[in-house]
Parts: C-alpha cells; structure tokens; sequence
C-alpha cells in the first residue's frame, strides 16, 4: 500500500494563495488542447527549464484534484530548509527522489513514484531529468518508459511549458514579469508490447515538441 496524502485546509490554503501568486507574477495561462482534467491515473511529462515547472502545472489544474497530482522533484532541493520541506511535503505532496547521476539505482527511483500510480493518483514528471535551457527539449531518460510499461493504464499527458526559464532564469530568485503557458496535449498512444525503449522515448519527446506553438 503506497502512502496516504491527507491536506489539512491551512496547507490547501497556501496551496490556494501560491497557484493564486503563481498565475498573478507570470500571467500563465493553462491551455487543455488534447484533453480535459480528469481524477483517471495520469503521468503528466513535461519539459524542464526553472524551478517554477512543476507549481505551473499544478497550479494548472483544477483544486479539487491537485491533491491526487503528485509532482516529482529532488530531495536535494527541497529537503534544504524547513519551508521547502514543508512545502514540498504538506502543500504539493511532492515524491521526492534522490539524485546521484551515473550511480543512481533505476529501482530505487522508480519505487515511490510506482507506489503512487499504484494507488490510481497521478504524477508531474520531467523525463530530461534535469533543467534544460528553455531552447530546446533535450533526450528523455528511461524512466518514463519504465513506468508506461509497469502501468499501461495510466495516461500518460505532453505538457509543454513556455518561457518559465525566461520568467525565473537559472540562478536567479526574482521573477521577471514574462507571460507563460502551460498547454496539456492529447494521451500519448499506449506503449505497445513489441516498441522499444528507444522508439517509445522518441515518439513521446516529439509529442511534447508538437505543442510548441
């Protein structure tokens, strides 16, 4: 049995007033092109440029559902400060992963965000593995293709996210006023039992690119 997320209303009341503050200092606006919001299991994948990508996608979907949304991050960030830690924890109920580079066990990664899918929630992914430039989407890593063929029931969603790195540039704390969007593309076609990793990589990169506008 996978862990139980309960919100408490002072956490789903932050929770509120950052979506609130999120959508106020970037303008993003979140743009359903494919499909709908939906309580189905759901692998949200997303290409990844500034520490606001993952708020951005949450804050994109409708309340009543952000708590089944589980965004994934590294524990090396949030779990530095008590205020990241309760963020991260007690508002956006995040699984937070251990990043180690070329000694990282795929295993042991993939265990926590497995336990979520298996109990019918949801995640926000970034399958680049870390932040990008914002000018290009770089090769995804193999984790997506694991989880699409351990749990072929859950959709698995493109979001493309536009200008975050412009609005909160590498090394800065200070948002600059750019407009962002976040656009949620169709379900990516179910992995088939004969694709390969590399095929299925590919295929679900250029459906994340095909959103660019």
């Amino acid at each position: 049995m996978g862990k139980i997320y309960k919100i408490s209303l002072l956490s789903r009341s932050i929770g509120a007033m950052l979506s609130g503050l999120c959508r106020l200092l970037t303008g993003v606006r979140a743009r359903w092109v494919g499909c709908q919001p939906s309580t189905k299991s759901r692998i949200y994948y997303a290409n990844h440029s500034s520490h606001l990508d993952g708020l951005v996608i949450w804050s994109g979907l409708p309340p009543v559902l952000r708590h089944l949304v589980h965004p994934v991050a590294a524990r090396d960030y949030w779990d530095k400060t008590k205020l990241r830690r309760y963020l991260i924890h007690k508002v956006f109920c995040a699984v937070l992963i251990e990043r180690q580079g070329e000694n990282s066990n795929r295993k042991e990664i993939l265990a926590p965000l497995e336990s979520v899918l298996a109990q019918g929630e949801s995640l926000i992914i970034f399958p680049e593995g870390t932040r990008g430039n914002g000018e290009k989407i770089n090769p995804f890593k193999s984790g997506l293709y694991h989880l699409a063929r351990k749990y072929p029931d859950a959709e698995l969603i493109p979001v493309y996210l536009e200008n975050l790195n412009r609005a909160l540039p590498k090394g800065k704390r200070i948002l600059i006023p750019v407009i962002c969007s976040a656009t949620f593309g169709q379900p990516l076609d179910k992995l088939a039992d004969d694709e390969s990793k590399e095929v299925f990589l590919q295929r679900a990169q250029t459906a994340l690119e095909e959103l660019v506008l």
